[in-house]
């Protein structure tokens, strides 16, 4: 059962990616770059292509819900500082129910700024390792379009750029004819805090509950993740 609640979550999570994009864009990913993110992010979740176009087309509609991008910031427990990206339809209903999870799991909701500085914003591409030929040739061509980092992952790279070269970096990609298997505008943590277990288990505790809620999209947090 937890499998598929885990999916729906995901479901819809990537709906909302896409509804913001059509809406901001225009339904056409080809002139698109975040509808092609968005469907990108689909395809790696399994989303069936039918759900991926009536997605697409019911936010094309005039009706169609208006979602607001939203940032909380607050701190779990132990001095974590969480971030929480929201896709809402009802700006009321989602803070209190973010502020209601702070509260009861141990931390607090802040204000504007509060731990925003602790995260730099960056564009993240994860590409298969064979299909990108030259490593040497293709990292300098990457580096024009905006490339900062690569990180091996099992069989993928990881590419990462800054938020304002997401775009050119995707094209670039694109015009290399290389597939994406996944892309996404994450939150990297500039500082790092470890736990304890007991300790690491409250703050992971407060961030699945969090994640729970249909209106929250992604959880950034600074604690430490690495095992020693």
């Amino acid at each position: 059962m937890k499998r598929w609640s885990n999916m729906a979550k995901v479901f819809t999570r990537v709906g909302r990616e896409i509804a913001i994009a059509v809406k901001a864009g225009g339904p056409d990913p080809n002139y698109n770059p975040r509808l092609r993110m968005a469907v990108q992010n689909a395809k790696a979740a399994n989303m069936p292509k039918a759900n991926v176009e009536s997605a697409i087309k019911k936010a094309s509609q005039k009706d169609a819900a208006n979602y607001d991008e939203v940032v909380y910031e607050g701190y779990a427990p132990h001095g974590i500082a969480v971030l929480v990206e929201t896709a809402t339809d009802n700006t009321t209903r989602t803070v209190a129910n973010v502020r209601h999870v702070f509260s009861k799991y141990g931390g607090s909701l802040g204000t504007s700024g509060s731990v925003d500085y602790m995260f730099s914003r960056k564009g993240v591409f994860q590409v298969p390792k064979d299909a990108i030929g030259d490593r040497e040739e293709f990292e300098l061509e990457m580096i024009d379009a905006g490339l900062e980092d690569i990180k091996e992952e099992d069989d993928s790279l990881m590419l990462y750029c800054a938020f304002a070269d997401f775009g050119s970096l995707s094209k670039a990609l694109e015009d290399k004819g290389i597939e994406v298997t996944e892309s996404k505008l994450d939150r990297i943590p500039s500082v790092h805090k470890k736990l304890s277990d007991e300790e690491a288990e409250e703050v992971i505790k407060l961030i699945e509950k969090m994640e729970e809620d249909d209106d929250v999209q992604y959880v950034y947090h600074t604690m430490d993740m690495n095992e020693e």
